[in-house]
């Protein structure tokens, strides 16, 4: 029943879903309408509201674009690819397979959301040549599904900023978030239940789809660890001593900072210790900045997309689309089920802008205020926003794309299998934070 229901899903998909840059494109359209009809804007003013925000992400654009990059780079790291190697190696069997590669995402994106992106992709690749007759669809499918937890993760951006600023006027650790029950609970089932329902859906051996053995070559940045050097400039190029200097500078910092700031963690010092455990693990200059190339070249969809999900952002706010979307939530919530609404509102706004931070711009004020009229925890607001926000990710193929670009797939290919994830992890965490 589930496979006939994956298929199902699967056709959908495949005759139905556009380009990722087309669909940032027509989510504009139906932001624009949806402001003319239910709010007392015109066009003009609609069109004034889009321009208007259409660079107003640039910040978190170049935070979330380091997220991915250093991800990538950390991940590219010798010493990490051979672990990746090693680990995809552990099974022969297509379902476990699909299994392992699910939970070694999941684990990765809890640890950091472009880490994990890259990890998966990467991961899928490795785990597809050693066991050639798993569907790749599946297997790329469950990479990404992992990226489901990340908004509970350490580097989840709506937690990390209320534990580093007080915007609406609220301060909260991450011991109160992140680390509290209605937010491990799901994370730990989902963690756990993820790769036996990435299992189940492949499809029967007779209709699998296999990779081509050509697009499984190795991408390394072989090229640029070449450590030969004749001219002083290139051996101080090639120089360990530059790295490791760099790195320990980078490390007696994060110490300090861990120090004065009680371990409270923000975008900022999360990208500080890619960075710095990239330049480490990579050895030398030049083998790092080679990496980076490589890893910048995956960002292209993401820098293209974000200013037209910014101009949405910037629609929704202006126009107060984003607040009648979740009054309306909020007016049909009472003290045992707005957190629930909390989170089927934030995944619906989340397909409008999928930015955690650019979204809780949005909602933050508005479920908050709700929230305390209610007599709910912030943090329990706070989170059920941020797992609403990832939870829709899962149709949503804006943050599929590094992932996709390193697999050699389309967003259409994953998308129907991300689908069933959906449905099933909306059931997850909406009943966690219903009944928790």
């Amino acid at each position: 029943m589930l496979r006939q229901f994956t298929r199902l899903c699967v056709r959908l998909v495949e005759r139905y879903l556009p380009d990722p840059f087309l669909f940032a494109v027509l989510l504009t359209f139906v932001v624009l309408i949806m402001g003319l009809v239910w709010t007392p804007s015109g066009p003009l003013e609609m069109i004034r509201y889009w321009g208007d925000g259409f660079w107003g992400l640039l910040d978190f654009t170049m935070q979330m674009v380091l997220i991915l990059v250093l991800g990538h780079v950390l991940a590219r790291a010798p010493s990490v690819e051979r672990g990746l190697k090693a680990v995809a190696g552990l099974t022969r069997d297509p379902g476990k397979a699909l299994m392992l590669t699910t939970f070694v995402a999941t684990v990765a994106s809890w640890i950091s959301w472009g880490f994990g992106l890259v990890v998966g992709a990467l991961f899928a690749r490795e785990v597809a040549k050693k066991v050639p007759d798993v569907d790749y669809r599946v297997l790329v499918a469950g990479a990404y599904s992992g990226f489901l937890v990340w908004h509970g993760g350490l580097s989840g951006s709506v937690p990390l900023k209320l534990a580093t600023d007080d915007q609406f006027g609220v301060l909260i650790p991450t011991s109160e978030t992140l680390f509290a029950a209605f937010n491990l609970v799901p994370l730990m089932v989902l963690a756990v239940t993820l790769p036996f329902l990435i299992r189940w859906m492949q499809p029967p051996r007779p209709e699998r789809v296999t990779i081509r053995p050509e697009l499984l070559q190795d991408h390394s940045v072989a090229a640029g660890r070449e450590d030969s050097a004749e001219t002083p400039a290139e051996r101080l190029e090639v120089s360990p001593l530059i790295s490791w200097v760099t790195a320990a500078m980078g490390l007696i910092f994060i110490v300090l900072f861990f120090m004065e700031k009680g371990g409270q963690l923000d975008l900022n010092i999360i990208n500080f210790i890619f960075l710095m455990a990239g330049i480490a693990l990579h050895r030398t200059p030049r083998r790092y900045l080679a990496a980076i190339a490589e890893a910048v070249r995956e960002t292209g969809g993401i820098i293209l997309q974000f200013p037209f999900y910014a101009g949405i952002m910037g629609m929704m706010a202006s126009s107060g689309l984003g607040e009648k979307i979740s009054d309306l939530f909020v007016s049909i919530s009472n003290e045992i089920t707005f957190p629930l609404f909390a989170f089927i509102s934030a995944g619906l706004v989340n397909l409008f802008v999928p930015s955690g931070g650019g979204q809780w711009a949005v909602q933050g004020p508005i479920m908050l205020a709700a929230g305390e009229t209610l007599g709910i925890d912030p943090a329990k607001t706070a989170m059920a926003v941020a797992w609403g926000d990832a939870w829709t990710n899962m149709i949503q193929p804006f943050w599929a794309l590094p992932l996709l670009a390193i697999a050699k797939l389309k967003a259409r290919d994953i998308m129907g299998y991300c689908l069933v994830v959906l449905l099933y992890s909306g059931l997850v965490i909406g009943l966690s934070f219903l009944l928790l």
